[in-house]
């Protein structure tokens, strides 16, 4: 078994020679079926045009199944298209009708994606506030915050910098409790993490396609629980968010009764058809396999990463409390000169929450974060100050 899934791994995944890519939390490489895909597509277009447009719909329509089935739901009618986690959110919190004094609860290690929309509302006398993840548990940080004019907590799955990973079903009920909307970014989780969407029941959850979904950019979820979809306000209007599409004899409308009224125009074909793709081959492996397989990865990073004189591990190292983020420092080594030095190592990574952040996948070789290890020692030997 372990064979088989180590032979279609690397079948699908053949980077460059020299390269150490641990930068999934940013934008991870696709598998090879998702470029075959993709040139599938472009060829297509080139030849034929949209002459096959019916299946080009198919297609996006068991995307929207996979997705739904990324989220334990067996029914697709709750879930949107939007071109960003951004925009989502922004369809959320502009299709609220918000009271001046109701308050937003996030973390205080949000992506500024979930914080500056939030934010933006401060000026119809909504009221922003953080729960300090650093100084207390998740959980304990949360109940400080949270009374009975919280209208809303909005969360990530996973930290993009620190890495910790959100107990989301114990969130949810704690909103319940106080009758707080839940909204969850799962981007740094969908694709790497099981998620049971009738266990938790979020109010809302979105996730761009371009890191653990193994995707490219600008095609992202956008889920609604289906008591939200009629009440949620809409801000953006075309031919593509109507009851009857494709009807164009008509002269009224009206919008339509499932997710897809939250998507006003053409849909993004392109990005649609490498999804589709990326999440059916995640699907077939198995989420709960590739959990197991981005876990004995991370581990041994960790225990890599131990062994190197004055480093401060900053994410958490139960298995969990975290997702596929590793971020650390070094004692007296200024973050971004290391980071620098390594990407110009070819050690492919980023600069977060005050350290290097590595995100390996479940893919990656254990060769590959050797080879990561052996080049940050030499780079912390290059930059550390005499």
């Amino acid at each position: 078994m372990q064979e088989t899934l180590n032979q279609l791994l690397n079948e699908q995944f053949q980077q460059e020679a020299g390269l150490c890519y641990l930068n999934h939390a940013a934008v991870s490489p696709w598998p090879r079926v998702t470029a075959e895909a993709v040139k599938a597509f472009a060829e297509e277009n080139t030849r034929i045009g949209a002459t096959h447009y019916p299946r080009w719909l198919r297609i996006e329509s068991e995307l929207r199944q996979r997705l739904a089935t990324l989220l334990g739901l067996s029914e697709s009618n709750e879930i949107a298209l939007a071109k960003s986690t951004s925009e989502a959110l922004s369809m959320i919190a502009y299709g609220i009708e918000w009271q001046p004094g109701d308050e937003i609860l996030i973390s205080s290690h949000e992506f500024p994606s979930n914080r500056i929309v939030w934010e933006s509302l401060e000026s119809k006398g909504v009221i922003l506030r953080q729960a300090d993840f650093s100084q207390a548990s998740p959980m304990e940080a949360l109940a400080k915050h949270l009374n009975p004019k919280t209208k809303l907590v909005s969360l990530s799955t996973v930290q993009y910098a620190s890495g910790i990973r959100l107990d989301c079903e114990a969130v949810a009920e704690r909103c319940r409790e106080h009758g707080a909307l839940l909204c969850l970014d799962a981007i740094q989780s969908l694709g790497a993490l099981p998620f049971d969407q009738n266990k938790v029941e979020a109010d809302f959850i979105v996730a761009d396609g371009h890191k653990w979904m193994m995707a490219s950019e600008g095609l992202a979820l956008f889920y609604i629980k289906r008591k939200h979809i009629p009440n949620l306000k809409l801000n953006q209007y075309g031919w593509h968010m109507i009851e009857a599409k494709g009807d164009y004899s008509k002269s009224t409308w009206e919008a339509a009764k499932d997710a897809t009224r939250f998507e006003c125009g053409s849909p993004n074909m392109l990005g649609i058809h490498a999804l589709h793709a990326s999440l059916g081959f995640l699907l077939e492996i198995g989420i709960d396999v590739i959990e197991k397989e981005m876990h004995k990865r991370v581990d041994y990073l960790i225990q890599a990463l131990k062994e190197i004189d004055g480093l401060n591990l900053l994410s958490p190292e139960q298995p969990a409390f975290r997702g596929g983020i590793v971020t650390f420092s070094i004692e007296a080594v200024e973050s971004t000169a290391l980071y620098q030095r390594l990407m110009g190592d070819q050690v492919i990574c980023a600069n977060r929450g005050g350290g290097i952040r590595f995100s390996p996948a479940f893919y990656t070789p254990y060769a590959i974060i050797d080879h990561a290890i052996e080049r940050l020692k030499n780079a912390i030997q290059a930059v550390k100050p005499d």
